[in-house]
């Protein structure tokens, strides 16, 4: 399994990106080798959050769209998840809050690999994170 991070379907949507073509190509060569991919509700917020800040309201059809298209399930966040998550937060390793909210997410369904460009995941023990397949 591999989690689908917020950036992903918004370099997908995007306009161009150096990051698109790369997202683009990674996806593709997942679901070639027929990769169950995964995301969580903080990712669709995170979506949401982000297109509004920028007043952009008419890419989060499209990114939703995508997101629900490619994962095979997107995981609920519930209190345990916020519980684990503010463990990861305040352990010293620099993260955001809501990269805590996925890590935390992907722990509690076994989930090793996160499919994502923000390097903070490399901080964490015991994630892989991929930008290529």
């Amino acid at each position: 399994m591999i989690f689908i991070d917020s950036n992903i379907p918004m370099y997908l949507v995007g306009s161009a990106h150096p990051n698109k073509d790369a997202a683009e190509q990674a996806i593709a060569a997942l679901i070639a080798k027929q990769e169950k991919l995964v995301s969580d509700a903080e990712v669709l917020q995170e979506i949401l959050h982000r297109y509004a800040a920028i007043e952009r309201p008419d890419a989060i059809q499209p990114a939703f769209d995508v997101l629900l298209g490619l994962a095979d399930e997107v995981f609920p966040i519930e209190t345990r998840i916020v519980e684990r998550a503010k463990t990861i937060l305040l352990g010293k390793y620099g993260l955001s809050a809501r990269d805590a909210v996925h890590l935390a997410v992907m722990e509690q369904h076994g989930i090793q690999r996160i499919l994502s460009f923000d390097r903070g995941f490399d901080r964490y023990p015991a994630i892989r994170r991929i930008t290529g397949a």
